[in-house]
Formats: C-alpha cells, sequence, structure tokens
C-alpha cells in the first residue's frame, strides 16, 4: 500500500471505530459534518488544484497510488475527508471528557490578535509568496469572523487544536519528509517563507487550522439548520 494512503487510512481508523462509543456518540454529528466536510473541501481542493497545476507544490508518485484527478492524487482528496473526520472527533471527544472546556474570552482575544498581526506581518513581507500569502490569509479571515462572532467555539478550538496537533505533526512531518526518504508532498521553495518545524512549513499549521475549523464553523450552521427544522 503507498504511503500517503496508509497514512490517511490510519488516522481516520480510530476515530471511526470510537465514533459510537457511548459518551461522545459522535455518530450524532454526521448529518452536520459530512456536509461541512463536502464544502470545505471543495473549496480547499480548488486552491491544491491550481497550486499543483502551477508547480506551487507537488506530490511524489513513489509514494501514492498513482490515480490523479485535477492535479491532486487520490490521497489527496481522501486527505480532505479524512482528516477532518478524525481532527473533528478529537474536538467532540475533549468536549465530552472536559465539559466546559475552553479559554476565557480575554484570553483568546489576545492570542487572536497575536496571531492576526504576525500573519499580517509575514504577508507584507513575503508577499510574492503564494502558498503563504493564501493560507495565512484564510486563517486570518477565519480569526477574524469568529471573535466577532463565534468566540465559544474559538475558545473552545484553541485548546482542542494542541491536541490535534499531535497526530498533525506525526502525519505532516513524514509526508514533508521526516524519518521517510525524500519526501511526499514537496514545495516549491519560491513560494513558501522556508520557515519549517522539524520538516514541516510553518504554512502547513495555518493550512491545517483553517481547514478543521472551517468545517467546525459550518457543522454549527448546519447543527442549528437541522434542530430548527425538527422544532419546526
Amino acid at each position: 500500500m503507498p504511503l500517503y494512503l496508509a497514512l490517511v487510512l490510519a488516522s481516520i481508523s480510530i476515530p471511526l471505530l470510537l465514533s459510537f462509543d457511548r459518551k461522545v456518540a459522535f455518530y450524532r454529528y454526521w448529518p452536520a459534518l459530512f456536509p461541512s466536510i463536502i464544502i470545505t473541501g471543495v473549496f480547499f481542493a480548488a486552491f491544491d488544484s491550481f497550486f499543483a497545476a502551477k508547480g506551487i507544490w507537488g506530490f511524489n508518485p513513489r509514494y501514492h497510488t498513482g490515480i490523479v484527478l485535477a492535479h491532486l492524487p487520490l490521497e489527496e482528496w481522501l486527505f480532505f475527508i479524512l482528516i477532518p473526520y478524525s481532527s473533528i472527533f478529537i474536538h467532540f471527544v475533549l468536549k465530552a471528557y472536559f465539559p466546559g472546556m475552553g479559554l476565557k474570552d480575554k484570553t483568546t482575544r489576545t492570542i487572536t490578535f497575536a496571531l492576526i498581526f504576525i500573519q499580517a506581518a509575514v504577508i507584507m513581507a513575503e508577499h510574492d509568496k503564494a502558498y503563504s500569502v493564501t493560507y495565512f490569509s484564510l486563517m486570518m479571515l477565519v480569526l477574524m469572523i469568529s471573535l466577532f462572532h463565534k468566540r465559544k467555539l474559538l475558545n473552545e478550538f484553541y485548546l482542542s487544536f494542541l491536541v490535534i496537533l499531535i497526530p498533525f505533526i506525526i502525519v505532516n512531518g513524514i509526508l514533508t519528509g521526516s524519518l521517510i526518504e525524500g519526501e511526499v508532498v514537496w514545495y516549491n521553495e519560491a513560494e513558501i517563507t522556508g520557515i519549517r518545524l522539524i520538516t514541516i512549513p510553518v504554512e502547513d499549521f495555518a493550512y491545517g487550522f483553517s481547514l478543521i475549523f472551517i468545517n467546525l464553523l459550518l457543522m454549527d450552521y448546519f447543527q442549528k439548520l437541522i434542530s430548527t427544522r425538527k422544532n419546526k
């Protein structure tokens, strides 16, 4: 089995098996989760496909199935489904086992404004680097919207994201060349800042944060929509 496929399937295995755990009962969120994953996945796939076509990043054929659609291997399409599922599962597990989990509003504001300031500074300094500008700008937009309209969700997500970072760093570390010969995913160095944690470009943390949190924002919308329809 190709390495990339093995990684994405391994990422979903435990969350999927534990989705029927009585305390978490994650399956109850599926009606809101799956539309969110589809909408967010299409959005990110459009950017990923464009960047792959332009040579801004790409995929090592040695490590994927060779099935490619719109410049993206099958594994990348699965990534948009399985990684958000696994990450959001972690978020809801933490909420179930730690009720009331979340930062105080003041702490969230401080962290958010600091992140926005840092990313804005990087964008100005690296304005000619498409990958950096795109995903730092996206995270800034998500943070600004959430700060004023979905602060409670952001309060919770800052904490759960710290836990999500553990499997994120393992998976993305391998994808970007840790512990293997070469890389599964390569980046055009002219289009990123060049700052990496181990082998992971710093931009990927903004990418991962935005991918998961946009899913949560949409889930929140769909859950309210479903609840409204049930109460009619």
